[in-house]
């Protein structure tokens, strides 16, 4: 007779949770998944990408359980479409606008004490006649938005605008200038921070643009509600463990509890 063989039992998988986070959050958010991870049992499986790009995903059917912009106004927009609910909404971290050059960096994440710095036309310009300056792209890209907003307020927007290089996101612009492709780019602070390979030349003043801050919220569809696992870890971001990893990355939290609640590590 032949044996019949049972097929392996596996143990139960560990409960996903989807994230759909701006781009900019990339390295802070995977430090802090890293540890959400072992505190809970649960696997955080994250999508990077330009606020406005996580948002038409979303709008499209995309599955996540969670989205981080890095403005209002693509939280704003996502709200306002069908099929799409959106709740527990608050605004989490706040970040500033950089001027950066190609060059090692020597910045600490955690320090943000530059000068600002307002005269990015006459700082392109002394690069040379066809240099460009690499930004998000002004048209959908929250960094780039941020960045058309502070220029058009200093006064140089019709002078620049000729002259971007504009990119898919915060990141590819920062590329753009790590690789020498654009003598200067405007990047969030927490970008300068943690690149190895570029040089904060200042801080674009904040009065000159509208307030980076990062609304978070729970996404769900269909009628069907977030999971208690995607609802804890939302909460969670707002604890004071995972304040102070934003801290470290350079992020100003805004949505800090002294006492959110700590995830069963059992």
């Amino acid at each position: 007779m032949l044996a019949l063989l049972a097929a392996p039992v596996q143990a139960d998988e560990r409960p996903q949770i989807r994230v759909m986070a701006a781009a900019s959050l990339h390295d802070a958010l995977d430090a802090i998944e890293a540890r959400y991870e072992r505190l809970a049992d649960v696997d955080i499986m994250p999508v990077y990408a330009s606020s406005s790009t996580l948002a038409r995903q979303l709008a499209n059917g995309a599955p996540a359980q969670l989205y981080l912009s890095a403005n209002e106004r693509w939280m704003d927009w996502l709200e306002q479409q069908a099929g799409i609910v959106v709740t527990g909404r608050h605004d989490l971290l706040g970040n500033r606008l950089a001027l950066v050059a190609p060059g090692p960096s020597q910045l600490d994440a955690s320090v943000s004490n530059a000068e600002d710095v307002t005269d990015v036309a006459e700082r392109l310009a002394a690069t040379g006649s066809n240099t460009r300056l690499a930004v998000g792209d002004p048209d959908h890209v929250p960094a780039g938005i941020y960045a058309r907003q502070s220029l058009e307020a200093l006064g140089q927007w019709q002078t620049l605008r000729s002259r971007l290089a504009s990119a898919e996101d915060v990141r590819a612009a920062l590329a753009l200038v790590e690789h020498g492709e654009a003598p200067l780019g405007i990047v969030y602070a927490t970008d300068a921070a943690i690149s190895h390979r570029v040089h904060q030349i200042g801080l674009l003043p904040d009065s000159s643009h509208d307030p980076i801050h990062y609304p978070a919220a729970l996404i769900s569809r269909g009628g069907d509600a977030p999971s208690t696992q995607a609802e804890a870890f939302a909460a969670w971001l707002s604890s004071n463990e995972a304040g102070a990893i934003f801290h470290r990355f350079g992020f100003s939290t805004l949505a800090h509890q002294a006492s959110a609640a700590q995830p069963d590590a059992d």
